[in-house]
């Protein structure tokens, strides 16, 4: 039995850097204004003083060293290893974030951040024609989870009341391999890189959620 439960953490082992929960000091107050951004499957809020978007049913922010999410719009917060920060994210343009760092100045503020060079060479590797995708076939906007604009102050909920409202409320299925727990890339974004690109292809595997899904998509059980 031992044996067993040892082996079944060092499984999860692996999954801990992308779920590691944080503290922010971001305090929102209430349930912020977003707004598209032309072009993109994104959100962002004009009216906070952080780099805060809305994508594929989480809430992301960027303090200019680290992306977290959440599912709520005030956290908990989860850092987000740099492999696994969705594309789509990271093709907003520099103009979207309310408070760039320093290091964004020399960009161009109508095109995406340099994430190739920030983050390396095995991060561009894993990640080949990231900046290249169909602009005339993105995918829709996830619909905002609105219901949370009730919850403020001191009706904001704890995390295990959270998850039981937004399973409620929210119908919403990500591309992503799980909430909280965000792959880099999305099948519809592997595709798009593999089709673009002329080196290899991304070396990915499969995430354990993901292939949950896909399962249950083929035999008809998806929720």
């Amino acid at each position: 039995m031992r044996r067993i439960m040892m082996a079944a953490w060092l499984l999860l082992v692996p999954l801990a850097p992308a779920m590691a929960q944080v503290q922010l000091s971001i305090n929102i107050g209430g349930y912020p204004s977003l707004q598209p951004i032309p072009g993109y499957p994104v959100y962002y809020a004009p009216g906070v003083n952080t780099n805060y978007f809305f994508y594929d049913g989480l809430y992301w922010v960027f303090d200019g060293a680290n992306w977290y999410s959440s599912s709520w719009y005030n956290g908990p917060w989860a850092v987000v290893d740099p492999f696994a920060v969705p594309v789509y994210l990271l093709r907003v343009p520099v103009r979207y974030y309310r408070h760039p760092p320093a290091y964004f100045k020399s960009w161009r503020a109508d095109a995406a951040p340099h994430w190739d060079q920030h983050w390396g060479h095995e991060w561009s590797d894993r990640h080949r024609a990231w900046d290249h995708w169909d602009r005339h076939n993105v995918p829709r906007a996830a619909p905002l989870p609105t219901y949370q604009r009730e919850y403020h102050g001191n009706r904001y909920p704890d995390a295990q009341r959270q998850a039981e409202l937004h399973q409620r409320n929210y119908n919403y299925r990500s591309e992503s391999a799980r909430p909280g727990n965000p792959q880099a890339i999305t099948p519809r974004e592997e595709r798009e890189m593999n089709h673009n690109s002329r080196g290899p292809g991304v070396d990915r595997h499969e995430n354990p959620n993901e292939r949950l899904n896909r399962e249950r998509n083929q035999s008809g059980g998806g929720g």
